[in-house]
């Protein structure tokens, strides 16, 4: 995979362009930084510039408050949109996607031999947090399985947005190991965030040092990630496999990229392809893995796509049969609830009007008409402003 590429939507690059009275470009800005992706005119990979530009407008007449929207095709970014100024170095609160990144690192380390999926809770937990030790001793049945696929049968009040293990808790670890065993480990799926608070507990104790750091060298430096950050720790100094991880759109981008290349980048085997083929398939039930949903923005037609979720509209939307992933961050309405929240309908809608009949078609030499309407749009955008649908926290700044 070449490297040395640049941002079709970058505005220092876009103001030549717009220049009617100049020629075309003839290809993509070049950037000298090898750590990003390298970057093609939609066209050249198969993919119709005209129906982005329609979905961009289509954002913008609907003033939706979405503040980055990447797409990346054969490796390829093919469409890096920002608005209210943005652009790819701010990064973004995640949210749920902070799981998804918490699950490659489970794979990582037990491919490692440092844990396994049937580690209990209990055990491990015990060991690292002696003081909670009498608080996990009735969780020997559950496992890190049990953890990752959302199936412990722990019993939780989860009551938003004032829940204490989000904001208030100065020890979340210790709220976690407080919760009551009520259903039989494995047999029913239950999202609930006291999981991953258990999950990163677990993997810090099998790394040997905190998750974030062991992330940093196992997996944003090996992808070549930037302004990455790992926040809103605990007082005890735990950060959650759940929330807090900020990313930019095109680490965003790297890490769908990372599991459509079954868990390889570049030259190196980051996660095992086993690992990522298990993470992204059902376990407990069809529609989740371990932390990665399935078949959740693209429901029908017969087509695979696991992506991974977090509140308020941020999305990783892996696409196997087109070779491709999107990302988008926004501050979009939430009402609806997990699967069926408006960010989420909004998604879909994305998906089944514009991106996937986007994608698909064959390889050819766009216009130079085709570029000037592509560049022109995405600079409209970036001086645009939607309009939030939902009420915002400080981590959701971007930074």
């Amino acid at each position: 995979m070449q490297k040395s590429c640049a941002v079709i939507g970058a505005t220092t690059l876009v103001a030549a362009a717009l220049n009617l009275s100049q020629a075309a470009p003839t290809a993509p800005p070049s950037s000298e930084d090898p750590a990003e992706l390298s970057s093609a005119w939609p066209e050249e990979v198969g993919v119709d510039s005209t129906k982005l530009v329609k979905l961009s407008k289509w954002i913008r007449e609907n003033k939706y408050d979405i503040r980055s929207l990447v797409i990346v095709k054969d490796g390829r970014v093919v469409f890096e949109r920002y608005s209210a100024g943005l652009g790819r170095d701010n990064n973004y609160e995640m949210y749920s996607i902070t799981k998804a990144a918490t699950s490659v690192l489970a794979g990582k380390l037990i491919d490692e031999g440092k844990i396994s999926l049937d580690s209990s809770v209990r055990d491990v937990v015990g060991a690292w947090r002696p003081d909670l030790k009498e608080a996990v001793a009735d969780k020997g049945a559950i496992t890190l399985r049990n953890v990752l696929s959302m199936t412990t049968g722990l019993r939780y009040d989860f009551k938003p947005p004032k829940d204490p293990i989000y904001y208030e808790a100065s020890d979340r670890l210790k709220l976690a190991a407080g919760t009551t065993p009520a259903l039989t480990p494995g047999k029913v799926f239950q999202y609930m965030d006291v999981n991953p608070v258990i999950a990163t507990a677990m993997l810090s104790a099998a790394a040997g040092k905190r998750i974030e750091e062991y992330a940093e060298e196992k997996l944003f430096r090996p992808l070549g990630m930037k302004r990455y950050a790992w926040t809103r720790a605990d007082q005890a100094g735990l950060v959650s496999g759940g929330w807090g991880l900020r990313l930019r759109a095109l680490d965003m981008a790297k890490l769908g990229m990372l599991t459509l290349q079954d868990g390889r980048w570049e030259n190196q085997q980051v996660v095992p392809a086993d690992w990522v083929r298990q993470m992204t398939s059902g376990q407990s039930t069809p529609f989740f893995g371990y932390y990665w949903w399935i078949n959740n923005i693209v429901e029908s037609g017969g087509q695979r796509e696991y992506d991974t979720m977090g509140f308020k509209g941020q999305n990783i939307v892996v696409l196997p049969e087109h070779n491709a992933v999107v990302t988008m961050t926004s501050m979009l309405p939430v009402d609806g609830g997990l699967r069926d929240a408006k960010c989420l309908q909004i998604m879909r809608y994305m998906m089944s009007a514009y991106l996937l009949p986007a994608l698909g078609g064959r390889p050819s030499s766009p216009d130079e008409a085709l570029k000037r309407e592509l560049v022109a749009e995405l600079q409209v955008a970036k001086d645009s402003l939607g309009q939030p649908g939902v009420a915002a926290d400080p981590t959701d700044t971007p930074q």
